[in-house]
C-alpha cells in the first residue's frame, strides 16, 4: 500500500506526518510517498524524510500513485478532481462547513475519512486530533493573552508595592479550556472557569481553577463529552453570570463549541464594553462564529480599549509539536487499516473506522453530516 503525504497550502505550517511517523509506517510495510517540501514550514528537511524511509516525489505523482492520500486541512476541489474511487482520502475535512466538498466526494464514490469524526471512546483516544490540537490551542492562547495584556499575570511584591495577580476567565472546560487553566495558573493568574457540564467541576478544581456554576444546565451523556444546546431560561442566567465575572476579569479565553453547530455566543457586546481598558479576549471558537459577539475570525483589533483576538488556528503556530502530535494520531488510526502484509484493509465492522468514515460507495456515511444535506 502506498501512503501519500501532501504539502499543505499557506497559511498552514503543519505537516500531516513527521519523519518519526513515517518511520513507524514503513515498519508496518507501507510505502510512504512525500511531496517535496511538505515539511519545510514545520522545519523538516526533505532529507529527513528519505532517511526515515520515504520516497520524495511531486504532487502529481502522489495524487496518481497513492492508495491513501493524507493531509491536515480539507482536500481542495482540484485535488478531488484528480482522484477517483480507487483512492482513500484522510484529513481533517471540517465536514459540517464543507457540505459541497462532502457531496462531491460522495458523487465520485471516493472513500474518505474525516479525522474530527473519530469516536470519543477509550480505544480511540490515541487517534483524537481534536484533543491533541485543543491542547496546543489552550496552551498558546494563554501565552498570547499574557503578551497582549499590559499587566503582569502573577502577583509581585517589591519595594514599589504589591501588584495583584491577573484575573482570567475561561469559558468552556474542554481540553483547550483545561490546558488554559493549567498554563494560566502556572503563570500565577487567578482563574475562574465556566462550563455547562457539571462533570468537569472536579477537573477544574484539581488544576487550581474556581468553577462558576449556573444551575439548570441540560446535559447529555450521548454527546461524547461535548456541551449541548441549552434552554432559553438557562441562557439568560448564564449570560448574567458570565457578564458579572467578565467585567472584573483582565483576560477572557473563549473555548466553548458545539460540534456541527455555530459556537454559542457567551460574551455579548455590552459586556465587552463594560470590561476594563487593556483587557484581552482570546476566542478559540472564532472559525465557528465565536463565543464573543464581537469576534472576527483571523483578526485582532481593539474595541473600546479591549483587545479581541479571533484565532482558531493556534496549532499552526506551534507547527513542530503540533505536527508530531497530529501525525501520531493519524498513525494510530492507520494501524487499524493496515494488515500484516502492509495492505489496506478497511474493516467497517470496527467502530472507529465506521465512525470516522465520511463517504464510501457513493454515500455519505456519517449521520450528523448527512442530516445537513
Amino acid at each position: 500500500m502506498k501512503l501519500g503525504v501532501l504539502k499543505e497550502q499557506s497559511p498552514e505550517k503543519r505537516v500531516v506526518l513527521m519523519p518519526e511517523s513515517v518511520k513507524t509506517l514503513v515498519a508496518l510495510k507501507a510505502e510512504v510517498l512525500v511531496e517535496k517540501g511538505a515539511g519545510a514550514r514545520a522545519f523538516v528537511d526533505d532529507k529527513e524524510y528519505t532517511e526515515a524511509g520515504a520516497k520524495l516525489v511531486d504532487r502529481k505523482t502522489i495524487l496518481a500513485e497513492s492508495d491513501v492520500l493524507l493531509k491536515i486541512d480539507p482536500f481542495s476541489a482540484e485535488d478531488i478532481k484528480e482522484t477517483d474511487a480507487s483512492k482513500v482520502l484522510l484529513a481533517a475535512m471540517n465536514p459540517f462547513s464543507n457540505i459541497e466538498m462532502v457531496t462531491r466526494l460522495a458523487e465520485k464514490k471516493i472513500t474518505s475519512f474525516s479525522l474530527e469524526l473519530v469516536p470519543r471512546i477509550s480505544r480511540a483516544q490515541s487517534m483524537d486530533i481534536l484533543s491533541s490540537m485543543a491542547t496546543v490551542a489552550g496552551y498558546r492562547a494563554v501565552l498570547d493573552a499574557a503578551l497582549h495584556l499590559p499587566r503582569f499575570f502573577p502577583m509581585f511584591m517589591s519595594a514599589a508595592g504589591t501588584i495583584k495577580p491577573a484575573k482570567v476567565l475561561i469559558l468552556g472546560a474542554g481540553v483547550a479550556g483545561l490546558q488554559a487553566i493549567a498554563i494560566a495558573r502556572k503563570l500565577g493568574a487567578v482563574v475562574e472557569v465556566f462550563d455547562v457540564r457539571s462533570a468537569v467541576k472536579e477537573e477544574v478544581k484539581s488544576l487550581g481553577g474556581k468553577f462558576i456554576e449556573v444551575e439548570g444546565a441540560t446535559e447529555d451523556a450521548s454527546a461524547g463529552g461535548y456541551a449541548v444546546e441549552q434552554t432559553e431560561d438557562f441562557k439568560q442566567k448564564q449570560s448574567q453570570m458570565i457578564q458579572d465575572h467578565a467585567v472584573k476579569s483582565d483576560v477572557v479565553i473563549c473555548t466553548a463549541q458545539i460540534p456541527g453547530r455555530k459556537a454559542p455566543v457567551l460574551l455579548k457586546k455590552e459586556t465587552v464594553e463594560q470590561m476594563k481598558g487593556g483587557s484581552v479576549i482570546i476566542d478559540l471558537a472564532a472559525s465557528t462564529g465565536g463565543n464573543c459577539e464581537l469576534t472576527k475570525n483571523d483578526e485582532e483589533y481593539i474595541h473600546n480599549g479591549v483587545t479581541i483576538i479571533g484565532n482558531s488556528a493556534y496549532a499552526s503556530d506551534m507547527q513542530i509539536d503540533a505536527s508530531s502530535m497530529f501525525g501520531k494520531n493519524v498513525v494510530n488510526l492507520l494501524k487499524l487499516m493496515i494488515d500484516e502484509e502492509g495492505n489496506l484493509n478497511l474493516d467497517f465492522e470496527d467502530d472507529v473506522i465506521s465512525g470516522t468514515c465520511l463517504t464510501h460507495g457513493g454515500e455519505i456515511k456519517n449521520e450528523r453530516v448527512k442530516s445537513m444535506i
